[in-house]
């Protein structure tokens, strides 16, 4: 019998790969992760959140039917360093970050797998659609889950192979109605409980709001600061995303003004407050001139970009040119492109058809017969 620390969210979907974890024999121990900050700076979700006080209520519920020990561990110093503060920071970059990306390799797994191991626990666990295999080469990948629908393999694929190596994810074998199925079968109070569809911390999704309010705090700017000195020099002046500047067409004519560059992001055309006859997209955010380039439709595509901060998952590391599907959000349904190395920490991504909104910051993903090859941050 080997310890499983099940990472509960207080969700449907964790709340089931308890139960199937026990079902398999294995001593399960139900954790919540406590990461909220405050109740007026987190938003405290009764109907999805993973990171609100009702998560851990629905998970003691929970372990209870499935009679199982439940515990609160403390994460919240961690989830502010990798989570809050790079979600911020990379808004002041005229960057669109992937906080839950974050989450999952510095939080769910780095802090949460290390203290789990210190109580004698032989793997975590949790509740994402995706599955590890451990490949011919040695290595071990994620693996597309069967159902594409709630396929979660995009945001996991920066898991290092220590990591994966003791991890387990039932749930991936399953579709989400089987998983709800079971759930009520087994009358968790849980089973029809909504997914959560938005940024825990962030209320109402008001990005800018969040961010404007977090930089009121001397302590934060200052982290923040000293976390972009290196890629900004002028943050002031840049208003920290906040001061109005200008709209430009791509030959730098102006067209208007705009609010701050933390509104905006890649292929937006909604919310720009700016007339000119015809529907226009945010092309590109510059930092350094405080500028929001805008352009036709056509303008937001491109077929090639460059990715860096990597990680391989499948293979060791990227020798040779590779044909791959790449995935550029989390709802892209993926493209062929050839990858190939330019630098240490550098690839350069062709696709075969340009791609709209290809947005530094998020992720790119490379995937080969259904398994993450690898990954890393759009430059």
């Amino acid at each position: 019998m080997q310890k499983v620390v099940v990472g509960m969210s207080g969700g449907v979907d964790s709340s089931v790969a308890a139960y199937l974890l026990k079902k398999q024999g294995h001593d399960v121990i139900g954790v919540t992760m406590q990461i909220w900050q405050d109740e007026d700076v987190c938003s405290i979700s009764e109907s999805g959140g993973c990171c609100g006080l009702g998560a851990v209520e629905d998970s003691r519920r929970v372990a209870s039917v499935l009679d199982i020990p439940h515990y609160v561990m403390n994460f919240r110093k961690e989830f502010k360093e990798s989570v809050i503060d790079y979600f911020v920071s990379e808004y002041v970059m005229a960057r669109t970050p992937n906080p839950c990306i974050a989450c999952n390799r510095f939080v769910k797994w780095e802090a949460l797998l290390a203290r789990s191991l210190s109580i004698g626990a032989d793997y975590i666990a949790t509740g994402h659609y995706a599955s590890i295999d451990r490949l011919p080469n040695g290595r071990y990948a994620i693996k597309n889950s069967v159902t594409k629908a709630k396929d979660q393999t995009y945001a996991l694929y920066n898991l290092t192979q220590y990591q994966l190596e003791h991890t387990l994810m039932p749930v991936g074998a399953y579709s989400k109605d089987e998983i709800r199925a079971i759930a009520n079968e087994l009358k968790l109070p849980v089973a029809n409980k909504p997914d959560s569809q938005e940024i825990c911390f962030v209320a109402g999704n008001d990005y800018a709001g969040f961010i404007k309010e977090y930089l009121e705090d001397e302590d934060n700017k200052r982290i923040i600061e000293e976390k972009r000195a290196l890629y900004m020099r002028n943050m002031e002046s840049a208003g920290y995303g906040f001061t109005p500047g200008n709209f430009v067409d791509s030959s730098g004519n102006i067209l208007g003004k705009h609010q701050g560059l933390a509104h905006y992001t890649i292929g937006q055309r909604k919310g720009l407050n700016i007339a000119l006859g015809r529907p226009v997209f945010v092309m590109k955010l510059d930092p350094q001139t405080n500028e929001v380039i805008l352009g036709d439709a056509g303008d937001v595509f491109t077929d090639r970009f460059y990715v860096g901060d990597l990680n391989f998952m499948a293979i060791e590391n990227l020798e040779d040119e590779m044909v791959v599907n790449a995935k550029i959000r989390y709802s892209h349904n993926g493209a062929s492109c050839t990858i190939k190395r330019t630098a240490a920490d550098e690839i350069l991504c062709v696709f075969d058809e340009p791609q709209r909104a290809v947005t530094p910051g998020q992720a790119a993903v490379f995937y080969q017969d259904d398994y993450v090859i690898g990954g890393g941050t759009i430059k």
